[in-house]
């Protein structure tokens, strides 16, 4: 056996199925899951010793590379001062300065640990606030595993082929009104019918949950529209996207320019700098509803933790412009170089992009993905053969189709090269992948 094979065995008999979240037991891509054991810049290593490109960057946090030095130094210095308090830190407000400096909806930001407990509170702010209690949400978004946004998600959910998650009462689930994504028609009818009782639309900036899928012309602008004449609020989860896709994330780059501005966002992943750290923000009258100034309450022992909030403000710091050219340009290199590779070996793909995020839908040449169920229509059996090529070549894929491509400002040439070579071999195994449950 492997190290990570003994690894797995021995976690199978101590946690559920091993893992400590459900993607990372391989179950849509079979064989067993690489125990990793370090990590520098664009690459991981496993228990066995392998080594790979990562293209997982812990989905997400790893900007600037995986053990960034500024960051170390940061965290290492924080660390020497303490490990939690429980009280307020200056750190708190220096990474709520930075994140308004790059999102100005962001008036009032609240310190959490994860990005389900940001979108948890979202939502019970939305409702204390409006005094509603409908929420609707879209077929693929994933917020989190907060019983009321488990309908119809992405991520794990859809790479579990599960309907949603036992455990969650019929009376919770009917509080959830779930519609296709990038329909507005169907938003427009389902607010006619219900608007008085909707407190909330919440959405993904750009959904990356069901592989990555970009919002059609106007689709979050006619969002906004359509909370706003109806009295409810508009929540964008930039979970994912929020300064990964660029200095202000997808609503920087998209929304403001186009002229209107989310209720309520939230924040995960890159914000805590690999540590665990979420937040959500928003407009001030909306946020002042949180305790202790208002009614709907949220507290966390380590929330604003001082590991985190240090991690955090170093990694914003050193997220500079020539960071996010490096990754968009890497992005658009690394998402061609596949889509010729699948081509050269006949297999038919689209390539789903959201600024600097993309993913790979196979048979989808045609009509691409819009929506969750064109997700789920493609021919997902092809991914594993071609995740497990790539893996034996060294180069770390996400463990599922229905997730997006990271890449870091570390990913230099070598590593680039390392990834092109890789994908002849893998796009063979996608185009001769049978149907299988498992595709391998």
């Amino acid at each position: 056996m492997t190290t990570s094979e003994e690894l797995f065995a021995r976690a199978q008999s101590l946690l559920p199925g091993g893992v400590n979240s459900p993607v990372r037991a391989f179950g849509s891509v079979g064989g067993t899951p690489r125990f990793l054991v370090s990590a520098e810049g664009a690459y991981v290593t496993d228990a066995d010793g392998r080594r790979y490109v990562d293209l997982v960057c812990s989905w997400g946090p790893a900007l600037l590379g995986h053990a960034h030095p500024a960051v170390l130094e940061a965290v290492h210095s924080a660390v020497d001062r303490g490990l939690s308090f429980g009280a307020s830190t200056p750190a708190e407000a220096d990474l709520a300065q930075l994140v308004r400096e790059r999102v100005p909806a962001v008036e009032r930001l609240r310190m959490v640990s994860t990005g389900t407990e940001a979108t948890m509170t979202a939502v019970r702010l939305a409702r204390g606030y409006t005094g509603r209690n409908l929420i609707v949400k879209f077929a693929g978004c994933y917020h989190g595993h907060l019983d009321g946004l488990l309908a119809a998600a992405g991520s794990g959910v859809a790479t579990l082929a599960l309907p949603g998650s036992a455990g969650v009462t019929e009376a919770t689930a009917a509080e959830t009104l779930v519609l296709p994504y990038n329909d507005v028609d169907a938003v427009e009818k389902a607010f006619a019918e219900h608007g008085s009782s909707i407190a909330a639309v919440i959405t993904e900036a750009a959904p990356a949950n069901m592989g990555v899928v970009e919002p059609a012309p106007g689709f979050n602008a006619a969002l906004s529209r359509i909370t706003s004449e109806h009295g409810a609020l508009l929540i964008v989860d930039e979970v994912l996207t929020g300064f990964r896709v660029g200095p202000g994330g997808y609503w920087g780059l998209t929304g403001r320019g186009e002229g209107w501005t989310p209720d309520l966002l939230t924040f995960g992943k890159v914000i805590g700098g690999g540590l665990p750290a979420a937040a959500l923000g928003g407009r001030a009258d909306i946020m002042e509803y949180l305790a202790p100034l208002g009614p709907v309450y949220q507290a966390g022992t380590l929330s604003g933790n001082p590991l985190a909030m240090a991690a955090g403000v170093a990694q914003l710091t050193h997220a500079t412009d020539e960071v996010y050219q490096h990754i968009d340009a890497r992005s658009l290199e690394l998402s061609a170089a596949v889509s010729a590779e699948l081509d050269r070996a006949g297999v038919d793909h689209s390539v789903q992009r959201a600024g600097n995020l993309f993913s790979i839908a196979f048979g989808t040449a045609e009509r691409g993905v819009s929506n969750y169920a064109d997700a789920q229509a493609q021919e997902s059996f092809r991914y594993a053969p071609f995740f497990h090529s790539m893996l034996e070549s060294g180069v770390y894929l996400p463990p599922s189709v229905f997730e997006a491509w990271f890449l870091s400002s570390a990913h230099d040439d070598e590593a680039m090269q390392r990834i092109f070579d890789a994908l002849p071999a893998a796009a063979r195994a996608a185009a001769t992948a049978g149907a299988t449950p498992s595709g391998v």
